[in-house]
């Protein structure tokens, strides 16, 4: 083989390599893809609901306060679902803000 296939084929392999280890941060699906803004809400629900779990495992949260934050969250999630249904699977960017206040109001309830 000569010097010049080998490293062709040497550059091929790394760039195969380098594609694998960055794929998983590209890895958004379709529907995220199409709904960021629904996406940023959700993840952003994902993340409390640990932080939640989080201070009861701790002992700096009662079960009760956690019901509370949790049954808060869900009402959140469920707003969330019905503004995307009249909107045909999206959310406007002023439903999306109003959606962020109410999640900085659990959120702020979290560790205190």
């Amino acid at each position: 083989m000569s010097k010049s296939i080998r490293t062709v084929l040497t550059a091929v392999a790394a760039t195969v390599s380098l594609a694998c280890l960055t794929a998983p941060a590209m890895a958004d699906t379709a529907w995220q893809a199409h709904h960021p803004r629904r996406e940023q809400v959700n993840n952003r629900l994902a993340n409390q609901n640990a932080r939640i779990h989080h201070e009861v495992r701790e002992g700096e949260m009662s079960h009760a306060k956690a019901a509370r934050l949790h049954r808060a969250d869900h009402r959140i999630r469920m707003q969330e679902r019905r503004m995307a249904a009249r909107n045909g699977g999206h959310i406007t960017k002023r439903q999306q803000a109003r959606i962020n206040r109410e999640q900085n109001h659990v959120s702020h309830r979290i560790g205190k």
